[in-house]
């Protein structure tokens, strides 16, 4: 079913598989990733993707992947920043949340560190004056996807976890899904994404489904034999989270309020807001910056989300053309 008739909240309810799964997804807080790329590695590992790029840096950053594509299902983002633009952070994040509200922290009822389970360390360096902001990002999983509303042939379905996942045999190879996702995530696989992005030379290896499109499945393999995204699981920070997206937005908003009681007021979420433009993601962030920093849209639109109103309204113009010709016909007559 597509997601121009699923609900705004959960798309697992609509997907009509006969299924009680609540919705999966992941929360990356971008705050603990140390950029070891250990989840890019993971995921090529077990999806069997083809390598993107020599293995050279790209001369931008610390990367050599650069994006999200058909190859590389999550990417490792670098971005170097100096005081003034982590104050710029600070401040803009002021202007999102106020500071006013007490009893900001990590719930009361929270287990205390080494309580049955070993602790992670979130506690951010104290880097006044430099830092680096590191980020794996992924496909979101759209409550509203662009892409699955506008695959002409049906190769794109949203599985029983609302994920939304590529079905290579059924796919034509159109393209038409890449221009339908507004976070430019999904692309079709063909000699311009394997060639390395550094170099025209391209490399010599085994390209699985060539032609078609692809991109992150959330491991759907995994999940129906009960196991975690491979990225996640690999994740030695557990900056990637799984879980129930309703359980890992409540854990994020606790981490931002944790963040904020450390006088972090950069720290926001990307993703979790059910009314913006693509319904809320499946999959959350932890920003430590303006969306765009981290190449994320600011405001993201699902191309057709206004499509239910403009089919209302072409057929009421319809209509009144009709009866404005029928009137006249009938002026006429008389």
């Amino acid at each position: 079913m597509g997601s121009l008739t699923e609900s705004a909240g959960d798309p697992a309810a609509d997907t009509g598989w006969g299924h009680t799964h609540p919705r999966k997804g992941f929360f990356t807080d971008t705050s603990i990733c140390i950029g070891c790329k250990a989840c890019e590695v993971a995921c090529k590992e077990w999806n069997n993707n083809p390598a993107d790029g020599e293995f050279e840096l790209l001369g931008s950053s610390f990367d050599n992947t650069g994006q999200l594509g058909a190859n590389t299902w999550r990417h490792v983002a670098f971005v170097e920043q100096d005081s003034e633009r982590i104050d710029e952070a600070r401040e803009s994040g002021r202007k999102l949340v106020s500071l006013g509200m007490p009893t900001v922290g990590p719930r009361k009822d929270a287990p205390a560190p080494g309580a049955g389970t070993t602790a992670t360390d979130t506690t951010m360096p104290d880097t006044p004056e430099f830092r680096w902001l590191m980020s794996s990002d992924v496909c979101k999983h759209c409550t509203n996807a662009g892409c699955l509303d506008v695959c002409p042939t049906g190769a794109l379905y949203r599985t029983e976890f609302g994920s939304v996942v590529v079905q290579s045999d059924v796919c034509n190879g159109c393209g038409t899904c890449v221009g339908g996702c507004p976070f430019g995530v999904i692309e079709r696989r063909d000699d311009g994404t394997v060639a390395p992005r550094s170099s025209s030379k391209e490399i010599e290896q085994d390209v699985p489904h060539r032609g078609t499109a692809n991109k992150c499945t959330l491991c759907h393999d995994r999940l129906v034999d009960g196991q975690t995204p491979a990225c996640a699981q690999t994740c030695p920070t557990e900056s990637i989270k799984f879980g129930d997206r309703e359980d890992l937005v409540e854990a994020a908003e606790e981490r931002v309020q944790q963040l904020h009681g450390q006088g972090m007021t950069e720290a926001r979420l990307y993703g979790a807001n059910s009314q913006d433009g693509v319904g809320g993601i499946g999959s959350v962030f932890l920003l430590l910056d303006e969306p765009e920093v981290y190449g994320l849209p600011p405001d993201p639109q699902v191309p057709t989300k206004e499509l239910p109103q403009m089919y209302r309204t072409a057929g009421a113009a319809a209509l009144g053309m009709i009866a404005a010709t029928a009137l006249a016909f009938l002026g006429a007559r008389r």
